[in-house]
């Protein structure tokens, strides 16, 4: 379990499980090393991956009807990403995830996944407890882009995830705000 300790911090932090049950989770993650810029996930195609950021940056993006790269979601270390809807009803992906920095990662495929519901019950729980997390961030982000304006979605971010705005480029940050980078770059000079 040592050589997963963020993973299992994690799994820990929101669900009570005892140490035999945490063992037979752990033993269906694997390990992968994946490069700047790499394409996890592509538009189209099933999720049958859900990933654990142990190192680096994953983001879930989509192309708008105007062409225009929409950022939906960034995962830093500690947090997992996959195109849940897809990883849920098994339909192609709307979404495409890609690397932002060198990651290292953890991953469990939706088979893997969906078994440990059925050999470890507490694993229910834990999908539960992170369903219901994503609703709750989905949620507070589309209240967020029809209650505030550019420059309060900007402090926001960076009061709640100061990383998007410290690590990554204007551009995914504009992206993840609903903003262009010109309005970007005016909101950070007069900050």
């Amino acid at each position: 379990m040592t050589g997963n300790i963020e993973l299992t911090n994690f799994i820990k932090k929101n669900i009570h499980i005892d140490d035999e049950d945490l063992k037979i989770v752990l033993s269906y993650f694997k390990t992968i090393k994946k490069k700047k810029n790499e394409i996890l996930l592509s538009n189209g195609k099933n999720s049958q991956v859900s990933y654990f950021v142990k190192k680096g940056c994953l983001r879930l993006f989509y192309i708008n009807e105007e062409g225009k790269d929409v950022t939906r979601y960034i995962a830093f270390e500690n947090q997992f990403a996959t195109e849940l809807v897809s990883f849920i009803t098994n339909e192609p992906a709307q979404e495409t995830i890609q690397v932002i920095e060198n990651s290292e990662l953890l991953y469990i495929t939706h088979d893997d996944f969906r078994h440990l519901m059925t050999i470890v019950p507490k694993w229910k729980d834990f999908y539960s407890i992170y369903l219901e997390k994503a609703y709750v961030n989905n949620s507070k982000r589309l209240i967020s882009f029809t209650t505030l304006d550019a420059s309060e979605r900007y402090k926001q971010l960076f009061k709640i995830n100061p990383n998007i705005v410290k690590r990554l480029p204007n551009k995914i940050v504009a992206s993840y705000i609903n903003i262009s980078q010109e309005t970007l770059s005016r909101i950070k000079s007069k900050i």
